[in-house]
């Protein structure tokens, strides 16, 4: 009887099998798409660096180079143009320029002088103007009168006294 069962289960496990498709891979098909999706993309590749060169060799034969001011040969050429500020100036008679620019704008700045004499406006010095500001005081909105004040007061008082 052992043996009988033991034979019934060989029979059963081998009729099992028989019926199913071992498990496998085709490894020689993989590897061949594998090898043929990187020929694609080496060819792809090829075809886009080809393009871009096309298109920057037209890019390039369509703007020509720029001559730029401050690389041109001759110094008549490396000057800007007109109107020029301080044409023909030398580096010690652009200081000195320079030194009478800051003299004129320290006066305009720290001295008094008249803006407008028929409407008596004056320019004064910014330290001055500051003192007279902080003693006279910035205008403001003119104050409410008194009488507006109790009024409203007095109506919320009245609604009170009536409940």
């Amino acid at each position: 009887m052992s043996q009988h069962s033991s034979d019934a289960t060989h029979g059963s496990h081998h009729a099992s099998t028989t019926g199913v498709e071992e498990d496998h891979i085709d490894l020689r098909a993989v590897f061949g798409f594998g090898i043929g999706l990187a020929v694609v993309a080496i060819v792809v590749h090829g075809l886009m660096l080809w393009m871009y060169s096309i298109e920057v060799a037209h890019v390039d034969a369509s703007n020509p180079p720029r001559v730029f001011p401050l690389a041109a040969a001759a110094q008549e050429e490396r000057r800007p143009p007109t109107p020029r500020l301080q044409d023909g100036v030398e580096t010690s008679g652009s200081r000195q320029a320079l030194q009478e620019l800051h003299a004129e704008e320290d006066a305009r700045l720290n001295g008094y002088m008249w803006v407008d004499r028929n409407a008596s406006v004056v320019r004064i010095p910014v330290a001055e103007a500051m003192k007279l500001t902080l003693q006279r005081g910035l205008p403001s909105r003119p104050q409410q009168t008194d009488g507006a004040a109790p009024a409203a007061a007095a109506a919320p008082a009245n609604t009170q006294g009536k409940k």
